[in-house]
């Protein structure tokens, strides 16, 4: 799995270049100014409701007139940290619901980017198709809403556990990979798609590839911590890296069988 990880991570920095090469700027500024302006405005929104659910969860149980009863900074420590992690994982969660919205309302765009990616990769040239092209919409669409769905039920367990002081510790970061996973897995089955592959031989095959997908979602998060610029270049930037690296596993695991 570490190889398929470093292999992802390393078709961001090819996806760099082969942008730049091929002049594919465009591609990535139309969905990166719409992907950063939804996304600016659902954060904001997002996290004053997470901050007031945990508030009115706090009143509703009780818990704010039990600490202040029982005067004791050690416990007042444990249920603020508790509190902060329980923040952090409904923020995960409804990151993780913009995410797919944006993958939906995006499809179209991002399995034509995955397919010029592949003809400049290939030097080919795929004539367009209205058929096949609402076929691989429609896919896209089915595929982001079934992952969608198997991660909210991820995120909910994971959600519960972080009610465990100890355990709670760690819900953060299993979320994360958890989010890496399914995202990277939405990149890479574009690729699958244009391989006349169904949905469930593309989950098998990136159910066998795991770090394939982790990779990829592992940088497109990052990006976010770059603001404004990692934003904007993060959707696109996922697309093409995910093309690419996928390319090379295959080579690299045909030279490997020959």
């Amino acid at each position: 799995m570490l190889k398929e990880i470093i292999i992802s991570i390393q078709g961001y920095f090819q996806a760099h270049q082969f942008i730049k090469k091929h002049k594919l700027w465009k591609w990535i500024l139309v969905s990166g100014i719409i992907y950063t302006i939804l996304f600016v405005i659902s954060m904001i929104f997002f996290s004053k409701t997470a901050t007031g659910f945990i508030e009115w969860l706090t009143l509703k149980a009780g818990l704010k007139n039990w600490l202040d009863k029982m005067q004791s900074s050690f416990l007042g420590f444990l249920f603020a940290l508790g509190g902060m992690i329980f923040w952090m994982i409904q923020m995960l969660l409804y990151f993780s619901l913009f995410k797919y919205l944006f993958l939906i309302i995006g499809s179209p765009f991002f399995s034509l980017l995955s397919e010029r990616t592949s003809d400049i990769l290939n030097g080919t040239s795929t004539k367009f198709n209205f058929n096949q092209f609402l076929n691989d919409m429609i896919r896209g669409i089915s595929i982001a809403i079934r992952n969608a769905g198997w991660q909210t039920v991820y995120m909910f367990a994971i959600l519960f556990l972080g009610f465990i002081p100890i355990l709670g510790l760690a819900t953060p970061l299993i979320a994360v990979f958890v989010e890496c996973y399914y995202y990277g897995f939405s990149m890479l089955d574009y690729n699958m798609e244009r391989e006349q592959k169904n949905a469930a031989e593309s989950i098998y095959y990136i159910g066998h590839h795991k770090g394939l997908a982790i990779g990829n979602g592992m940088v497109f998060y990052l990006l976010h911590l770059l603001p404004i610029l990692g934003w904007i270049i993060a959707p696109s930037y996922a697309v093409i890296a995910a093309t690419i690296s996928l390319q090379q596993f295959k080579e690299k695991s045909t030279d490997l069988d020959s």
